[in-house]
């Protein structure tokens, strides 16, 4: 009889959509979607849902920006999760995506939506410079979603990161 192994584990990386540039002294922290930012992720989410891409857990910057992708992708779903905002992943440094992610052990798999060049820096460290470059040359459009999974040996313990998928508008 095989030994099972567990279920790989799986990060969705999401860019917010595109956002209004801020209006006279609007902080950069309050944009907000503007309509083609709308119509991106609805396409993004959409898609996603019907592939059935569901996150276990998400994650979400509190910029007003991420926060309405979230909700997109929320809706999408038909609400079948929750969405956590996180205040620190704003202008954050890659670590601190990653400390997110490896904190939701042992979730099956988690959704960061953030921003860039964060994302781009997050993708790299699970795929390594050169395959980023490959796979994603000009980095994440906005509201684009990189579908990662890991790789496992025979013990169990993750081997490499793969992406299976890139969603974009």
């Amino acid at each position: 009889m095989p030994v099972l192994q567990p279920p790989p584990f799986r990060v969705y990386l999401m860019r917010h959509a595109r956002a209004a540039w801020p209006a006279d002294g609007e902080r950069d922290f309050d944009r907000h979607l503007d309509d083609v930012g709308y119509a991106e992720v609805e396409i993004v989410g959409a898609n996603a849902a019907d592939k059935g891409y569901k996150p276990d857990i998400v994650l979400s910057s509190t910029a007003v920006r991420c926060r309405e992708t979230a909700q997109s992708v929320r809706r999408a779903f038909n609400d079948a999760f929750d969405v956590t905002y996180v205040d620190e992943m704003y202008n954050a440094q890659p670590e601190t995506y990653l400390a997110l992610i490896a904190a939701q052990a042992p979730s099956r798999s988690v959704m960061l939506i953030g921003h860039n060049p964060t994302l781009d820096a997050v993708a790299e460290a699970f795929m390594g410079q050169r395959r980023m470059e490959s796979l994603l040359p000009s980095g994440f459009p906005t509201a684009g979603l990189a579908v990662l999974d890991a790789k496992l040996g025979g013990d169990g313990t993750v081997t490499e990161w793969q992406m299976l998928e890139f969603l974009a508008p």
